[in-house]
């Protein structure tokens, strides 16, 4: 990756930053143009292809310290790992507060963008919701990241889309 982001134990944690994921590439450019109208621009919004982020996250996992496992870190990178196996592109878009980082949120929902992670520095809060998600379980590294599927598998959320996303 061309630009380095922070990391915890040697995995990527990019605070103070949204990471979108997309199923298809024109989706993420769409909302990066969006992104653009609302004056988010420049070095703030970073495109990742499938490709890219499967990079990065063979980096992560080669170079993560056993600490990794402590935090929510790794699980995520995982949960982008099944995505990116899928064929989801990414955008890493920096928020300057919560309110900013609501806003990035929903324009990149409104094209298309399946989900957010706002990293803070000791939460990392997921901002999009859907109609399919159901409540949160508990979450460790035995458990792994709740994926929000009926078979808690990251890999089903692009089946499970509602008839609304696919109208986009």
């Amino acid at each position: 990756m061309a630009q380095e982001y922070n990391k915890t134990f040697g995995v990527f944690k990019p605070v103070g930053h949204v990471v979108i994921s997309f199923p298809t590439i024109d989706e993420a450019r769409a909302a990066a143009r969006e992104l653009d109208k609302l004056g988010v621009t420049g070095d703030a919004v970073r495109f990742l292809t499938d490709r890219e982020m499967l990079a990065q996250i063979d980096s992560d996992l080669e170079n993560a310290s056993p600490l990794a496992g402590v935090g929510q870190e790794l699980n995520l990178i995982k949960s982008h790992q099944a995505l990116a196996e899928e064929g989801f592109h990414f955008l890493v878009v920096r928020a300057e507060d919560d309110e900013q980082a609501a806003a990035i949120a929903n324009c990149a929902k409104a094209n298309g963008g399946e989900r957010a992670q706002h990293y803070g520095h000791f939460v990392i809060e997921e901002l999009i919701s859907h109609a399919t998600d159901l409540p949160q379980r508990r979450e460790s590294q035995e458990t792994g990241l709740d994926a929000q599927t009926p078979s808690g598998d990251e890999a089903e959320r692009a089946e499970i889309r509602s008839p609304e996303d696919e109208k986009r």
